[in-house]
């Protein structure tokens, strides 16, 4: 018996929420097949098989909290499908079996398993109806719940066939909008209303957004920004970056740029409080926000400081495909120094960024919008501008630091020639 156990997940992570079970117990696993996904505070991880075998034991439900080291599944040396049947056939003597026959004797065996496969499920301590491992296959890929099939086997197990009448009868389909409706539950006003349960990174996300409020000084200065000169870069230098980099040239590099330089000069942005000491960072790890299925993460551009316009575009680009897809690593998200959001792309004008511990300062960009602005004592233009806030922890940070960082910001945003002088 193989025991598949919670691995080491990061530092700080001792525990995760099963998010989802990628096997079923009576599936057949590979070596370094995902059996499990765990949702942590910050990433989901897949769980993989140490050897093959078949699962026969789910010791954690979806949903359930995990330690560190707990065994959650359990895998049997047997083989549970087709597949396994072939391999196990192909490695072992040939005294049980002709080799030359190999080949059509695998839906032979995969037939003659059948019913020990269902006796196996019958015996499994597995959650859930007693299925065999084709019927659950074939009810996931169409989408059925197993605990809505009825089956005429006299122990209950259900079968490919069961599955395939479920899917084209149609009295099961005119009784299956009924179940949903006994899901919502009334309020005591009488009203209707929904519980969802929280993920492990939105109680994560809530618990330390809260938590930065309650021990940090946090204080937000503002600022405006004239854009035009840099739309009007990125109109004339576009179809050759885009050439040359294979990726567009956004705002996002910008200001990224200029958030590096503006913290060179000021250097107690780019640091954090560790007991009664304060450390200043040397180095310039950026961390850009993205929304996630999930939530908000802030996966981060390494080494900004070190990077032209088109490699910080293509981290950007890598990291938020990441992060839309789930595939971000703990690596992806820890040791920025400083962070960029953008609520601008959802159509914010103004907003108030909540720190991003322990970092002590965050630069958040907004909608850009035509507003009319005075040239001079008689002209007045239309102009692109944008919003720009800077929330900063007022326990090392200075209005006057503050003020002074985001004014650099804006000047080298008006004046982008300025980064290129920037070291």
């Amino acid at each position: 018996m193989i025991e598949i156990k919670v691995p080491e997940l990061a530092e700080s992570i001792t525990e995760g929420t099963v998010a989802s079970w990628l096997k079923q117990p009576g599936d057949q696993v590979e070596k370094g097949e995902a059996i499990v996904e765990l949702e942590t505070d910050k990433v989901n991880i897949e769980v993989p098989a140490d050897e093959s075998g078949v699962l026969e034991e789910q010791l954690a439900g979806e949903g359930d909290t995990v330690q560190v080291g707990q065994v959650i599944a359990r895998l049997g040396s047997g083989s549970g499908g087709g597949t396994a049947v072939a391999t196990k056939t192909k490695t072992e003597a040939p005294a049980e079996t002709a080799p030359a026959p190999a080949e059509p004797k695998v839906e032979t065996l995969e037939e003659a398993k059948k019913v020990e496969r269902r006796e196996e499920h019958v015996a499994s301590p597995g959650k859930g109806p007693i299925a065999t491992p084709a019927a659950r296959k074939l009810a996931r890929e169409k989408g059925i719940d197993l605990a809505a099939i009825q089956t005429n086997d006299p122990m209950g197990r259900i079968n490919v066939h069961d599955v395939t009448s479920h899917n084209t009868a149609p009295a099961p389909k005119q009784e299956a909008p009924k179940a949903p409706a006994a899901t919502p539950q009334p309020a005591a006003s009488g009203k209707e209303e929904e519980r969802i349960k929280m993920t492990r990174r939105r109680q994560t996300i809530a618990n330390r957004l809260v938590e930065v409020q309650q021990t940090a000084a946090m204080l937000t200065t503002f600022n405006e920004i004239d854009m035009s000169a840099v739309m009007a870069l990125r109109k004339r230098r576009q179809e050759k970056f885009v050439k040359d980099n294979d990726v567009k040239l956004g705002f996002m590099s910008f200001f990224t740029k200029a958030a590096v330089a503006a913290l060179k000069r000021m250097p107690y942005l780019n640091a954090e409080i560790q007991g009664n000491e304060i450390v200043l960072k040397k180095y310039y790890d950026i961390g850009i926000a993205v929304s996630a299925p999930d939530g908000l993460v802030v996966p981060v551009v390494r080494e900004a400081d070190r990077k032209n316009f088109g490699e910080i575009e293509k981290d950007i680009l890598h990291l938020a495909d990441k992060a839309r897809n789930n595939k971000l690593g703990l690596s992806d998200l820890t040791g920025g120094t400083f962070t960029i959001t953008n609520g601008g792309v959802f159509g914010s004008l103004l907003s108030t960024p909540i720190l991003n511990g322990p970092q002590v300062a965050i630069l958040g960009m907004h909608s850009i919008q035509l507003r009319p602005i005075a040239i001079d004592a008689d002209t007045m233009e239309n102009r692109p501008m944008m919003y720009v806030a800077l929330s900063y922890d007022h326990r090392i940070v200075d209005g006057r630091e503050a003020v002074t960082f985001l004014k650099h910001i804006k000047d080298m945003i008006e004046d982008p020639e300025q980064l290129l002088f920037e070291a």
